[in-house]
This record gives C-alpha cells, sequence and structure tokens, in this order.
C-alpha cells in the first residue's frame, strides 16, 4: 500500500456489511480499532488482533481514518455529532471520516460547514453487492469526495471492494446519489416487471414465453434476465435485504429529489407499493416481495420449468 494510506482504521457499525468488511481489511493487514452497539459483533476481530472501543469518539481518537456503516442517516448523526461520544469528539484536526452508509449529503455539508476550521477530509462511499459482497471483497463501492482523498485511500477501498468497481463519481455528496439512484431504477425495474408479468400471465401468455420474449426484446434488462431467477425458480424474495430497508432507501431517493427540486412522480409511485407490501407482509420480507403483492392479487404464483429460466 501506499506510504500515504492510512494503517489504522476505525471502523463503526459491524452488522451484515460492516462485519465482513472489517473482515477483509485486516485480512489487508490493516489495524483496527472497532465499536459497534452490540460488544459481542467484535468478538471474531477482536481476538484476531483488532482493538475495542467503547464509544465512537474513542474509536476517532485512535485511528487515522474513520469508517462509518450504519443503517440509517438518523444514526450516522448520532455517531458523528454525540457531544461527548460522536466522532467529532475525538477526531483530530485534519482527520479522515468516510461514510459508507446509505444516506444522504445533509449531514456531512454541516459538517463540513460547522467545523470548517478544523480542516476535516470528508468522503461519502456507499456500497453496492449485499453482505455477500462484503464478505468476499466484492463490493461495489461509489465515492464522492476530493481526488487526493481518494488516491490516498484507495488500498482501504480495495480491501473492501472489486478494484474494477471502485468509482470516484465526483465531488463530495455524489457518492450518496449514485448509490440512491441505483437503488430508485431496480426497484423501478421490480415493480414495472411484476405489473408487466401479471398483465401478460392474465392475457393468457405463459409465464416462460413471456419471460423469454422479454429477454430477446429491446426491453430487456438485468432484472429480467438474471435478479428475477430467484423468484421463478425457487420463490425466493431475497430475505438477505429486508423490505424495510428498501422503503428507507426509497424515502432517502425521494428526500433527495425534493432537496435537489427535481421531480419524482415515478419514484413517489414506487414507493407507495413499496410500503403497501411492506405493511402487508412485514418488515422483514424481502426487498423482491412486491413482485408477491402483484401474485396475490392475480392468485397465482410467478413460477416457470427450468427449461425456461
Amino acid at each position: 500500500m501506499s506510504t500515504n494510506t492510512p494503517t489504522r482504521v476505525g471502523f463503526i457499525g459491524l452488522g451484515n456489511m460492516g462485519s465482513g468488511m472489517t473482515r477483509n481489511l485486516q485480512k489487508a493487514g490493516f489495524d483496527l480499532v472497532v465499536n459497534d452497539i452490540r460488544r459481542e459483533s467484535a468478538d471474531e476481530l477482536v481476538a484476531a488482533g483488532a482493538l475495542w472501543a467503547d464509544t465512537p469518539a474513542e474509536v476517532a481518537a485512535q485511528s487515522e481514518v474513520v469508517i462509518t456503516m450504519l443503517p440509517t442517516p438518523r444514526h450516522v448523526e448520532t455517531v458523528v455529532c454525540d457531544p461527548t461520544m460522536g466522532i467529532l469528539a475525538g477526531i483530530a484536526d485534519n482527520g479522515t471520516w468516510v461514510d459508507m452508509s446509505t444516506s444522504v449529503p445533509e449531514l456531512a455539508q454541516r459538517v463540513r460547514s460547522d467545523y470548517a476550521d478544523r480542516n476535516l477530509h470528508i468522503l461519502d462511499a456507499p456500497v453496492s453487492g449485499m453482505s455477500v459482497g462484503a464478505a468476499n471483497g466484492m463490493l461495489q463501492i461509489f465515492i464522492g469526495g476530493e481526488s487526493d482523498d481518494v488516491a490516498r485511500l484507495r488500498p482501504i477501498f480495495e480491501a473492501m471492494g472489486d478494484p474494477e468497481r471502485i468509482l470516484h463519481v465526483g465531488s463530495a455528496g455524489t457518492g450518496y446519489a449514485v448509490k440512491l439512484m441505483i437503488n430508485q431504477l431496480w426497484f423501478s425495474h421490480l415493480v414495472a416487471t411484476a405489473e408487466v408479468l401479471a398483465i401478460g400471465v392474465r392475457a393468457g401468455v405463459d409465464l416462460g414465453v413471456l419471460r423469454n420474449s422479454l429477454i430477446a426484446s429491446p426491453a430487456n434488462s438485468n432484472f429480467v434476465q438474471n435478479d428475477l431467477l430467484s423468484i421463478l425458480d425457487n420463490g425466493d424474495y431475497d430475505e438477505g435485504f429486508a423490505i424495510a430497508l428498501a422503503c428507507k432507501d426509497l424515502g432517502l431517493s425521494i428526500d433527495l429529489a425534493r432537496a435537489v427540486g427535481a421531480p419524482s412522480e415515478l419514484s413517489a409511485l414506487v414507493e407507495q407499493i413499496y410500503r403497501r407490501a411492506r405493511a402487508q407482509y412485514g418488515d422483514r420480507a424481502g426487498e423482491m416481495t412486491p413482485v408477491k403483492l402483484y401474485e396475490d392479487l392475480l392468485g397465482i404464483e410467478f413460477r416457470v420449468q427450468k427449461e425456461f429460466a
């Protein structure tokens, strides 16, 4: 790694994503200082040499760069801004904070403004790839921030992600925006596909034939060709990512559209359908459960024979 790359990394948030990310940082030779709301989530890391810190402030005080990987913007704000225990209470002037959560730019912008005299280096670097990608070190990472900081921290990102899919997408805040737009488009693909399948099947088209026809047409997509197979083959609605989190991401996308003054009528409708599915099937239902909503409305299941898969 570069001589300018920090070697002691603080990491806050050891959940489904953070646990895999930290293990890969440790395998790559970085010294870790870790914190999570659940002390036991750090046991494996500590046994392998990581240091436990009781508060985010202590993580920041002992680290050269601090990474947050947390569920919601509210959690990020608490971890960063708590006056006695937050990152800002412990980070040194000229320190570095990287937020890898799926969030919005508001908090980071406020920290930059309110603490401009401390010359903090703040990057947003949300990820795609789910917990499997985190465990395998093959995440896609979208980084917003200064190019010098991105270059300095690239070995850290490469320890967690696929080097070919670590993208510097622009200035501060653009990483958040890119991740939210990717999520929004995927969720929109899902709802549109569920509706197309429902109409086509009700019109008498065999489901396998309909899917193959879509794949052969200009309307083909990665969702239709690949992601949908978990439902068509096995009735798997992907409980690895809960619909409650999908609804959170959709809400953040709408908030971003409102903040920048962009229209979002379609996004708002997709969000409503997702919230309806969440209300019907519960917070822990999979992110693809809106497809089940259409199935139940028709009284059929979208399943195909293997030869069509």
